[in-house]
């Protein structure tokens, strides 16, 4: 009983502290004067992806058994997938909620119409170009775990370097010559009568929260673990089924919160930058000290988020991606499901 009551306390704490973490690295972008954009790609992505970057980190590089180490392999793949179909869903889902609510502001880039798309043409194409380059990564990725020669190692420095492209790119503000709105922000809920805030106070609400998050997130993921047995679950099905949504938690409480907030803009690009950390940091660990090899449930893995951002692009490419559409992407996760089970008996 004691796990589930964690498992439950843990995802409040999760969810209460990306509530201030949220209002915090806003007021951080403000502060170091980036695109609203750039707060959801490079700034909030980089701090949510932490939990399953960690768990790479520590599997590949101390983990003293091949066992271990696959442990971070599969971290570095079940990421991208939540990330691609559950967290996505999610969005679509509080869009579809927020929308018959009219808690969306008209002014906002989610503001459309229930039947047209989830943001206005330049949020469709900058997310169109995030998932391209996260698509063209992910493929090498995947390339590399399928073949073997005495370098190959050596590559995931290339992954660390694509990275700090993308970063550099976005902290730029990107090229797509989309102007930024002023958005007013909500009061820092650290200091709520202070407008604006003192920077230390934005800097010690972002920090704080994010070590809640990271420390949550943990403990999470143990519990799962830990309830994976007493539910009669192998423990392959808890590693790459319910691990990966629990270290994902933090992308997807965000994205309910900004789409809550009337700010889809901001929860898009919260996801599309934790997609882009997942296809190269987590890669260039597990390349540099594991074998990189790929079994069929990572194999089955990889086909369901390409499948994803295949079906993502298509849509945004015809223009037809509405919040319906995009909530969709959640039945690829069952598919996955589906037909991971056979795999693993």
């Amino acid at each position: 009983m004691i796990h589930f009551v964690l498992l439950v306390v843990c995802a409040v704490a999760i969810y209460l502290s990306c509530e201030w973490f949220v209002n915090a690295v806003e007021w951080l972008g403000r502060r170091l004067n980036v695109g609203q954009v750039a707060v959801g790609t490079i700034l909030a992505a980089f701090g949510t992806a932490l939990p399953e970057s960690v768990v790479t980190f520590v599997a590949v590089v101390f983990g003293s058994s091949p066992e271990q180490k696959d442990i971070g392999v599969g971290a570095a793949m079940g990421g991208p997938l939540v990330l691609s179909t559950v967290a996505y869903a999610a969005t679509g889902a509080m869009l579809l909620v927020a929308r018959r609510k009219r808690q969306i502001p008209a002014g906002d880039a989610s503001g459309t119409s229930g039947k047209r798309e989830v943001g206005t043409p330049q949020d469709m194409a900058r997310l169109a170009r995030d998932q391209r380059w996260f698509l063209a990564v992910f493929v090498v990725k995947v390339s590399l775990g399928l073949v073997a020669f005495a370098f190959k190692p050596w590559l995931g420095l290339l992954f660390f370097a694509t990275y700090a492209v993308y970063f550099w790119r976005e902290m730029r503000g990107g090229d797509d010559g989309d102007q930024e709105l002023e958005v007013k922000l909500e009061p820092l809920k650290l200091r709520p009568r202070t407008d604006p805030p003192e920077t230390w106070a934005v800097l010690a609400q972002t920090l704080v929260t994010l070590v809640i998050i990271f420390l949550a997130s943990q403990v999470f993921v143990k519990q799962l673990d830990a309830i994976g047995p007493l539910l009669g679950l192998p423990a392959a099905v808890t590693a790459l089924l319910l691990s990966p949504i629990a270290t994902e938690l933090p992308e997807i409480m965000n994205a309910i919160i900004w789409v809550r907030q009337g700010k889809a803009r901001l929860a898009l690009a919260n996801i599309s930058g934790a997609m882009m950390i997942q296809a190269t940091v987590p890669s260039g660990l597990g390349l540099l000290f594991t074998p990189w090899r790929f079994d069929a449930s990572l194999i089955w893995s990889a086909v369901i988020t390409m499948a994803g951002i295949v079906y993502l692009l298509t849509l945004m490419r015809a223009r037809k991606l509405t919040p319906g559409r995009l909530a969709s992407a959640g039945v690829l996760y069952l598919v996955f499901v589906a037909g991971l089970l056979p795999i693993l008996r």
